[in-house]
């Protein structure tokens, strides 16, 4: 019967019967996370298992109450730090991939038009259509030039493309903008993600050190009375 209990051991929060690798010992629950299931289950005590399931549930809650605390209300990007703690999901992602997949027609157009008008081939196609606008005006069509000195119609044609110019490389800023932001928010869940786990794992060693401490006390004191009794006799 006591193989049976400790091959199938018994949850203390739900009662249910699970196997030995969805169960930890309720003596290596570190204390603060004792004291949070204590708030909703006065009778727990440290013997005995509890599941994974709710185990993780209770580092959620405690985890909740403690942003809480030093933070005040939760943000979205919050919640979704405490689910992926609680679900063991990985939280990291290729922010760039995901916002080039939701880009439109217009806005990958606007993006090659802004990077092709900020390049060097722009530049120097521009000068040499310059220049062979003005020799064709100057020079070559000195009797009929279609767009004689002052070259109005050069100053249009510039006009014209500085006033679409403008507003395209705008779109590709905003667009910009929108990308370091989802990469800010990113960076802040993955550091705040990893600062919990930080705190979680140094908690949980300090607990495990103090709880071997006390188990190397306690075979101390039986090897002490063993020892004793050996004397005696």
């Amino acid at each position: 019967m006591n193989v049976a209990l400790t091959k199938n051991p018994v949850c203390n929060i739900c009662g249910e019967n699970k196997s030995g690798n969805q169960m930890m010992p309720a003596a290596l629950v570190r204390n603060a996370i004792a004291e949070h299931i204590k708030k909703t289950h006065p009778d727990w005590k440290p013997e005995g298992y509890i599941c994974s399931n709710d185990l993780n549930r209770f580092r959620s809650d405690y985890i909740q109450n403690l942003l809480e605390t030093e933070k005040g209300e939760l943000t979205s990007l919050d919640h979704e730090v405490i689910e992926s703690l609680q679900r063991h999901e990985i939280l990291s992602s290729n922010v760039d991939a995901d916002f080039i997949k939701e880009r439109t027609f217009g806005e990958r157009l606007a993006d090659r038009l802004a990077s092709f008008g900020g390049s060097w081939t722009f530049i120097i196609i521009f000068f040499a259509i310059l220049a062979v606008w003005i020799a064709l005006n100057s020079f070559l069509l000195l009797k009929k030039p279609f767009d004689p000195y002052p070259f109005i119609l050069l100053n249009l044609v510039l006009s014209c493309l500085a006033a679409m110019q403008a507003p395209v490389i705008m779109m590709s800023q905003n667009r910009q903008e929108d990308k370091d932001r989802l990469r800010s928010q990113h960076d802040y869940q993955v550091n705040l993600k990893a600062e919990l786990e930080i705190r979680q794992l140094h908690d949980k060693i300090d607990h495990l050190l103090s709880h071997q401490w006390e188990r190397l006390v306690e075979i101390q004191q039986v090897q002490l009375e063993l020892m004793n009794e050996l004397r005696r006799r």
